[in-house]
């Protein structure tokens, strides 16, 4: 992906990011920050497809809540609105699937999928806000060292998975295994 830019110091709010025209490009805002983002590269979109493919189907039949990898407009903050590229909405307490991203309050997990001009973002702000959020896990995967960055809303410091990355949200009775090496490989190709 290209550089998530700042573009100036005026404090932009969600209202502020959707007054914006449909351009192609990613819009976030964290804290008043704005984030502009260009569209993925293939081998960004390639390794959370590979995600979602591993991940949707265990999330789905153990009922642990909704998985997405498209643009959402998330606002777990009034002031603040991010679109993750992958996320994991718990189930609602009525059984009922969301309707509107308005009704997204929480997410179980949040994937960003770093690029070496957003590493800065997905590694700071970003992932200040999901811990201040209370996002159950917050992975950053860095395709460059083929690792997972794992942070929990307490952590000081990330787990770096390599190998296997384990999960096991809230209500899950086993847990979800990733095999990074396998996916690694298969999303850059060799």
């Amino acid at each position: 992906m290209g550089m998530p830019a700042a573009t100036d110091s005026r404090y932009w709010t969600p209202e502020d990011v959707w007054a914006l025209p449909d351009d192609g490009n990613r819009y976030e805002c964290i804290d008043g920050v704005l984030l502009v983002t260009p569209a993925a590269v293939n081998v960004h979109q390639r390794v959370i497809e590979q995600l979602f493919l591993q991940l949707a189907p265990q999330v789905h039949s153990r009922a642990l809540g909704e998985m997405r990898c498209l643009a959402a407009d998330i606002r777990l903050h009034p002031g603040s609105l991010v679109q993750p590229d992958l996320f994991v909405i718990p189930p609602a307490g009525d059984g009922r699937p969301v309707r509107d991203w308005s009704e997204v309050t929480a997410l179980r997990l949040a994937v960003e999928v770093l690029s070496p001009s957003t590493a800065r973002y997905d590694r700071g702000l970003k992932r200040r806000y999901y811990q201040r959020a209370l996002v159950e896990e917050y992975w950053i995967v860095d395709l460059e060292a083929r690792l997972v960055e794992r942070w929990r809303p307490d952590d000081d410091r990330p787990e770096i998975l390599s190998q296997t990355l384990t999960w096991q949200p809230s209500g899950a009775d086993e847990p979800l295994v990733v095999d990074l090496v396998a996916l690694f490989r298969g999303a850059l190709g060799d």
